[in-house]
């Protein structure tokens, strides 16, 4: 019945993602959690998107490029969701176990969870300091009572009924997931962190890109917590010290000679565009600003975690 609740229901953004979306579709395939509600919510693809994903059991809901905003996307997905939790995901991820619902669902076990969200790393085609950037906000331990709003959308999960009391900010220009997790702990829940459900992000964004998508966020922040400011003296301190934790790493992995060139670019535009997007004074919002910017302070070296299941192997559908 089409009223049934599932166990959960999945939002996916997408515009124009027919190189990734089939990948994702098809890792929720193989899940131990099979009763999930699909929901597509496209902002005009004019590539093979809808046509991949016509193949796997999804309710496509069209929203008009010109009405698009990160939240009100979400809100248009979320409306339709039936179950209990409403997992989000980007269209260009993929999980890489098949208990990767399964393990981003236990935290809400704890009646006082508002919001869970999984680890994320790179592929083979991430640029360097992207998979440094992954390492640092998507550590290879757990936090199950997270005291701070920062997580992220391409991969996490909230209850439904709170975000019928609180649905995304459509006006802000990102990180509504940001926004809307400040809400969850004003209002007396936590956040939790879970390592074990692991997506990989696909991102292969040109210089512009990149640095627009740190502008635009830099914009959201502002926003979401006034006080907050990034000004040059940041800019030059931290591109400096990420220069020099992503060297020292490229070095230790000899892998410096090749990758000089793409962690200068990338490292430069992450904070030029943080810092136009910023533009005004004010106290630094300490906990999000070290979080997001400041390079990983963590042993890299340390091997992961052991995880029983199997990696999900896309070779072989």
């Amino acid at each position: 019945m089409a009223d049934r609740q599932p166990e959960c229901s999945l939002v996916i953004r997408a515009f124009n993602e027919e190189k990734h979306i089939g990948k994702l579709l098809e890792g929720v395939a193989r899940q131990t959690i099979q009763d999930v509600q699909i929901i597509l919510v496209d902002s005009g693809s004019t590539d093979a998107t809808l046509a991949i994903a016509s193949h796997y059991p999804v309710e496509i809901v069209q929203i008009q490029p010109d009405d698009f905003t990160f939240g009100r996307s979400l809100n248009l997905g979320c409306s339709r969701a039936r179950g209990e939790f409403i997992v989000i995901a980007s269209a260009h991820v993929y999980p890489v176990y098949p208990d990767w619902l399964e393990q981003l669902l236990k935290p809400f076990e704890d009646p006082q969870v508002a919001l869970s969200y999984g680890r994320q790393r790179g592929n083979d085609s991430t640029k360097f300091s992207e998979h440094q950037h992954f390492a640092k906000v998507f550590p290879e331990r757990s936090n199950q009572r997270q005291d701070h709003p920062l997580c992220n959308n391409a991969n996490a999960a909230i209850r439904r009924s709170l975000w019928e009391q609180q649905p995304y900010d459509e006006a802000l220009p990102g990180l509504e997931d940001v926004a809307w997790a400040s809400w969850a702990l004003s209002e007396g829940y936590h956040l939790a962190y879970s390592a074990e459900a692991e997506v990989v992000h696909v991102h292969n964004e040109t210089p512009r890109q990149v640095f627009n998508r740190y502008r635009r966020e830099a914009m959201a922040l502002r926003r979401i917590q006034p006080g907050a400011s990034f000004g040059f003296w940041d800019f030059i301190r931290l591109l400096g010290l990420n220069l020099i934790s992503d060297s020292w790493q490229a070095a230790r992995e000899r892998r410096l000679l090749r990758e000089a060139r793409e962690i200068l670019w990338f490292r430069t535009l992450q904070f030029w565009g943080t810092y136009q997007g910023f533009r005004h004074k004010g106290p630094v919002e300490q906990t999000i600003i070290r979080s997001l910017y400041y390079p990983n302070d963590k042993d890299r070296g340390r091997a992961p975690s052991g995880r029983t299941a199997e990696p999900i192997d896309y070779a072989h559908p």
